[in-house]
């Protein structure tokens, strides 16, 4: 199994919105299209990548798709539908499952004003949608409001294969551990939840290393084990607080002390799986 970029993003933003993303955001502020992340794959030798959602629009996951169809190494797409609407999402997955890289499914969670808008009813009932179109569900679960409705998740759907995005933020600039540890623990006791190592340096403070995420990198390999967690680069977001490179560099500092066959499980196996590649 080849290694695998389970989280990274494309945008254009002359023609998608992108709601969150302005100045604020000055390093990311920008147009990022595949072949701008084309050089950093191929000097980590990274043979597939898994491209995720950046905007809770249809012409957010038609853009994403047409870029798979132009770059083979994109593996998956994980898409949006809109989720709050049943009969739409139904509609749309008939649609979007025809295309052969379309894998999985993703809302701006965090960005909603209801910090439960994820368990709203009709949102359930969409993602029971999903689960029947064998499709994962991408949780951007942005501690402290979104990892405590996982288990909650995963129990209501359990034929539906959640994924933690980023570990749900961790409070690793502040050094702090609990309830994080607690919940990321709760969510692991259910076999259809994964949890993905990505977007971790952005949770740090400036100056990080591998050290800083350590902690929370074991935690969540004790109770997931490696068949169920997969790493993602996360760029570009990753490039607010590094390089591809270094993101890639500590990630695999962070996991040296594990067997080969997990560490193959995290950079490939758990993701190929996870997005039927």
């Amino acid at each position: 199994m080849g290694t695998i970029d389970a989280h990274q993003h494309v945008w254009n933003l002359e023609r998608i919105a992108y709601p969150w993303l302005g100045p604020q955001h000055s390093p990311i502020f920008r147009t990022f299209e595949p072949q701008d992340l084309a050089p950093h794959l191929q000097a980590a030798s990274v043979e597939r990548t898994v491209l995720v959602q950046a905007a809770n629009s249809f012409a957010d996951t038609d853009y994403m798709l047409q870029q798979a169809d132009r770059y083979p190494w994109i593996g998956a797409v994980v898409g949006w539908v809109p989720l709050l609407d049943p009969e739409q999402t139904a509609r749309a997955l008939h649609c979007y499952t025809q295309h052969g890289k379309f894998h999985g499914i993703r809302h701006l969670i965090h960005d909603e004003p209801d910090p439960d808008w994820v368990i709203r009813e009709r949102v359930l009932e969409s993602l029971a949608i999903v689960a029947e179109y064998d499709l994962s569900f991408d949780v951007v679960a942005v501690f402290p409001n979104h990892l405590r409705h996982v288990p909650a998740l995963a129990e209501r759907i359990p034929t539906l294969r959640l994924v933690i995005d980023h570990l749900a933020k961790p409070p690793i600039k502040d050094r702090q551990m609990e309830p994080w540890a607690t919940q990321i623990a709760d969510a692991a006791r259910y076999p259809n939840v994964y949890a993905k190592i990505s977007g971790l340096n952005t949770a740090a403070a400036a100056k990080w290393t591998a050290q800083d995420l350590q902690p929370y990198i074991d935690h969540t390999m004790q109770q997931f084990g490696a068949e169920r967690v997969l790493w993602g680069s996360d760029w570009p977001v990753c490039l607010l607080a590094d390089e591809y490179a270094r993101v890639w560099e500590q990630s695999h500092v962070a996991l040296q002390s594990y067997t080969q066959g997990e560490i193959d499980a995290v950079f490939g196996g758990t993701g190929a799986h996870v997005y039927k590649m």
